[in-house]
Parts: structure tokens; sequence; C-alpha cells
């Protein structure tokens, strides 16, 4: 399958802003275009883009981000530059002893910015994973659909990094989060051009479900755990790394 993960979108009502606090505390460029808000990455470090709809909304979201730290140092000064742009301070039920510190971004949604020493996201970049509610079988289907090395599988818990390192991408396991509306986070994928039929069917044959194809010729679809993604048919940007096929 040649399919790219170009980036994870957000839904935010004033998505520029977001945009542009995860620009500043990321070291990013925006990129604007039809579609919304990118921030590319490089590097296998995870593209986001941020599009209008509704705000995060703590105890909904499946996705959240974790960035690293090197040092106390810099752990404290993230947090303190995400709080002067505009972030919060958040309870999601941390324990005194964890020395994570847990946000949340104009927008709504939280992240993580992750204690140094942390050797699992050891040599991930700054942007270290999107950790995601899902099921042992949702990890597999997007270790399979993006030909990503699956890096973690214990214990109902999986991670697949690009060829390329960076950014990991983790689902917990059971339980997953309920949902009864559509989630303000997705998958953004592209197929190399000509392909986007071919690639629809395949990831139908794996599990996932054609939901509708919207005005601009997005494909939305569903993965086994029912998290919306969309699949768009479009050259390969120059400031992406290459598409890897299947």
């Amino acid at each position: 399958m040649r399919l790219r993960l170009v980036a994870v979108s957000f839904e935010a009502c004033d998505p520029a802003g977001a945009a542009r606090f995860w620009a500043v505390l990321l070291g990013r460029e925006v990129i604007e275009d039809a579609v919304g808000a990118l921030l590319p990455g490089a590097g296998g470090q995870l593209g986001l883009r941020f599009v209008a709809g509704r705000d995060g909304l703590l105890g909904a979201n499946r996705m959240h981000l974790h960035l690293t730290s090197a040092d106390p140092d810099e752990q404290k000064r993230t947090v303190a530059r995400a709080l002067q742009l505009g972030g919060r301070h958040l309870d999601v039920g941390q324990r005194p002893e964890e020395e994570h510190v847990v946000l949340a971004d104009p927008a709504g949604y939280e992240f993580c910015v992750i204690e140094p020493g942390n050797a699992y996201l050891a040599g991930c970049g700054v942007l270290g994973e999107l950790a995601c509610d899902g099921t042992r079988q949702v990890g597999l289907f997007w270790h399979t659909v993006l030909g990503w090395p699956l890096v973690w599988d214990r214990d109902q818990e999986t991670a697949i990094q690009s060829p390329l390192g960076g950014t990991k991408v983790a689902w917990a396991g059971p339980p997953v989060t309920p949902k009864d509306e559509p989630n303000r986070q997705r998958f953004e994928l592209a197929a190399v051009a000509g392909d986007r039929e071919a690639a629809v069917d395949e990831l139908i044959s794996l599990g996932a479900t054609q939901i509708h194809i919207s005005a601009d010729g997005a494909v939305l679809m569903a993965d086994p755990d029912d998290n919306e993604f969309s699949v768009r048919e479009t050259a390969q940007p120059s400031h992406l790394p290459p598409v890897t096929g299947r």
C-alpha cells in the first residue's frame, strides 16, 4: 500500500491560534492551504494540522501528544513557554510522584511534557509520541497500512514508528474511550496520485469502512476502532519524506 501519514488534524474554534501555539512550542513553520494550517514534520517527526471545528473536550479526546525533555531545566522551560502562549495546567488524576506535566493547549487538547531520562522516548525528538486510546487490533491495522515497524507489542499495548525514526504512535489497549460523536482528531493520509481508489479498496479489505467523500474529494473513512481518518489523492509535497510502499 502506498499511503503517507501527512499529519494528525485537530479541530479548533481558532485553528490559526492553535497552529501558532504549536509552531512556537515545536519551533516549526506554519503552511496555510485549502485544508487548514499545517505544521510539517521532518526526520520522522509527526506533522500536525489545525482545521476549523470544535475545540477539544477532556474525556472525549482519543489522542494526546507527548513532548520530550533533555534535562529538568528544559522541561521547566517547555512548561513555562506553553503557559505563556496560552496553555494551562490540567488535572487528569496524575499522582504526585509522577514527574510528567499535564497541560492543555489553547484549543483544549491535553498534552504531556515528559520528564528527562525516559528511555522509551529516547531519540524520538521533541514530539516524542502520539498516545492514542485503541485496541491491539487497531495498532496492527496502522502498522500494516503505513508500513511502519512495530516497535512495541506487549500486554495489548502497541506502538509503531516511521522507518526514519521520530515520533512514535502508540495505542494503550482496552478499555477504549467511548464516543458518541465524530472524533475531533483524525489521521490525514495522502495517496500517490492515481492510487487513491486502490488504496481505499485495500483499506476496506484490512477492516476500515468508508463513510463518505467530501466536497473537496477527500475520502472519509473509519479504522477498526471507529476512528475517522481521511485519504486524499495528492502529489507528494517536497517538504515531506518519501512514500514507502508495501
